[in-house]
C-alpha cells in the first residue's frame, strides 16, 4: 500500500515529473529526425532542449489592448495543473499526496486545465487565439465526460476513489486495463485531449497559425509548451495505478517497476501521436457523445456488476 511522502518529498514531483517530461521530448525529437529522413542522434533528441535557454532570453510578444493578468494567470495555469494532478500519483510505495478521493482531484487539475488554456486565448486579444482558446472549450465538452466514466470505472473497480487503493486492488488479482480496454482506451484519448497534442492538437492548430500559441513568444511559449508535455507525463503516470498495477511486478522494486510501466505508455502515446491524423473538435464532439460515452457508460455498469457478483475485482 502506498504511503504519503514527507512534506519535504513534494517538491520531488515537478522534478520527476519533467525529467519523464525530457525522456518524451528526445524520444519525440528521434521520431521526428526519422520521418524527416534524417538519422536520429544525440544531437537530434537534443534539439527541442537546445530551445529552451533561447527561448528564456527571448523578448515577450506584445498585443494590442491585451489583458495582461488574464493572459499571464492563464500560461501559468497550463503546467501549474500538471503538476498538481501529479501530486496523486502513487510512485512505487509512495505517493506525494495521499487523498481519499485523488481520482477527482485529478480530474479537477484537468478541468483546470479548461479554464487556463482559455484564458492564455483570451488574454492577448486577438482573433486565432482567441478561436484556439474556444476550440479547447468545445474539445474538453466532448472528451471529459467520457474520461470521468473512464476514472469511475477504475475507482469501481477498486470501490476506492484512493488512487493507491486502486493500484494495491490489482496487486493479486487482473490488471483493470485487461477487464476495462474500453476504459483504457477513452483514458489515453482523453490524455492526448487535456494536453492537447497528437489528433487533438487543433487548439493550437496550424489553420489558426497556431491557435493559443499564435501571439506566443519567449517565456509564455515557453510555459505552455512544457505545459502541454507535462500534462501527456502526468496523464501517462496515472494510467499506471488506474489500469496497470502501479508498481507491482516481480524482481525489481515497486518504484522501478512504476517508472518502467510510465516509460511505456508515455512511449506509446509519443509515438502513436505522429501517426494518428488530427480530429476536428466538432467531429470528435459527434463521436464523443454517439460512441463514446455508451461504450464508457457500458464499461462502467460491467463492471459495477463483476465487482456485485464477486465481491471485488476478478
Amino acid at each position: 500500500m502506498a504511503t504519503s511522502a514527507p512534506a519535504w518529498a513534494v517538491l520531488a514531483v515537478p522534478a520527476l515529473l519533467a525529467a519523464f517530461t525530457v525522456a518524451a521530448v528526445a524520444g519525440d525529437a528521434l521520431l521526428a529526425a526519422r520521418a524527416g529522413g534524417r538519422r536520429p542522434s544525440v544531437a537530434a533528441a537534443a534539439g527541442p532542449l537546445a530551445e529552451v535557454p533561447r527561448l528564456l532570453v527571448a523578448q515577450r510578444r506584445t498585443t494590442l489592448a491585451p489583458d495582461t493578468l488574464l493572459w499571464r494567470l492563464g500560461l501559468v495555469t497550463v503546467p501549474a495543473a500538471a503538476v498538481l494532478a501529479a501530486l496523486v500519483i502513487p510512485f512505487g510505495g509512495v505517493t506525494a499526496s495521499r487523498m481519499s478521493v485523488g481520482v477527482v482531484w485529478f480530474n479537477a487539475m484537468e478541468v483546470l486545465t479548461w479554464a487556463g488554456l482559455w484564458l492564455a486565448g483570451w488574454g492577448p486579444n486577438s482573433a486565432l487565439s482567441l478561436v484556439g482558446g474556444y476550440r479547447f472549450v468545445a474539445q474538453g465538452l466532448a472528451y471529459e465526460l467520457p474520461l470521468m466514466l473512464a476514472l469511475i470505472a477504475a475507482a469501481a473497480g477498486a470501490q476506492s476513489l484512493d488512487v493507491a487503493r486502486i493500484a494495491a486492488a490489482q496487486a493479486h488479482y487482473l490488471w483493470f486495463a485487461v477487464w476495462m480496454p474500453a476504459a483504457l482506451a477513452v483514458y489515453l484519448a482523453g490524455v492526448y485531449a487535456f494536453s492537447f497534442l497528437g489528433p487533438f492538437g487543433s487548439p493550437a492548430g496550424r489553420d489558426l497559425a497556431g491557435g493559443v500559441l499564435a501571439e506566443l513568444s519567449g517565456v509564455d511559449r515557453l510555459m505552455v509548451a512544457a505545459g502541454r508535455w507535462l500534462l501527456l507525463t502526468a496523464g501517462a503516470g496515472m494510467a499506471v495505478p488506474l489500469f496497470l498495477g502501479g508498481g507491482a511486478g516481480p524482481v525489481l522494486p515497486a518504484w522501478a517497476w512504476s517508472a518502467v510501466k510510465t516509460l511505456a505508455v508515455l512511449g506509446l502515446l509519443v509515438w502513436a501521436r505522429r501517426r494518428l491524423p488530427l480530429v476536428r473538435a466538432d467531429r470528435y464532439a459527434e463521436l464523443a457523445w454517439v460512441v463514446l460515452i455508451p461504450v464508457t457508460i457500458a464499461q462502467t455498469l460491467a463492471v459495477a456488476l463483476v465487482v456485485l457478483k464477486l465481491g471485488g475485482p476478478p
